[in-house]
Formats: C-alpha cells, sequence, structure tokens
C-alpha cells in the first residue's frame, strides 16, 4: 500500500487551517491516518507552517510521496531542496 504526505482540511466554515499528515494513498482526504507530521494555517499573516522535520525526513527515507502541495511547503521550510539548490549542488 502507497504511503502519501497530504493535507487534511481542519477549522470552521470559511477558517480552514490544515493537517499535515502521514496517511494510506487509499483513505479519504479527511480520514484515517498513520500520524500527524505537522500542521499549515493559511489564514495567519506571514502564514503558519509547522513542521516536525525529524518525522517527516524518516517517512520520507521509508518512500512516502508528498503531494504537490505538501512538497511546497516543505520546500518553503527547506526540508525539501528547491530544484535550483539541487542544480547548484550537482555543478
Amino acid at each position: 500500500m502507497a504511503v502519501k504526505i497530504r493535507l487534511t482540511r481542519m477549522g470552521a466554515k470559511k477558517k480552514p487551517f490544515y493537517r499535515i499528515v502521514v496517511a494510506e494513498s487509499e483513505a479519504p482526504r479527511d480520514g484515517r491516518f498513520i500520524e500527524i507530521v505537522g500542521n499549515y494555517d493559511p489564514l495567519k499573516d506571514p502564514v503558519e507552517i509547522n513542521i516536525k522535520q525529524d518525522r517527516v525526513a524518516d517517512w520520507l527515507s521509508k518512500g512516502a510521496k508528498p503531494t504537490q502541495t505538501v512538497l511546497s511547503l516543505l520546500k518553503k521550510t527547506g526540508l525539501v531542496p528547491t530544484t535550483e539548490e539541487a542544480e547548484k549542488a550537482q555543478v
């Protein structure tokens, strides 16, 4: 079974915040998950992103695939190198 790192929506109507969770790819968006590894609040100024970096790194090493949105959040926090940083490292 494939494992993904993705967002689940929480909060009230028109006031969302998101948990970053590790879940099986077959599970529904707000359904069962394996572990909570962070949260994301887009309504705060500046945007608030809290990630347990050691746990995310562990799940990535085990083969968990982040969704596009989570991947962009990981790049913002510096946990995953951006494509520009990866190209500089290869040269």
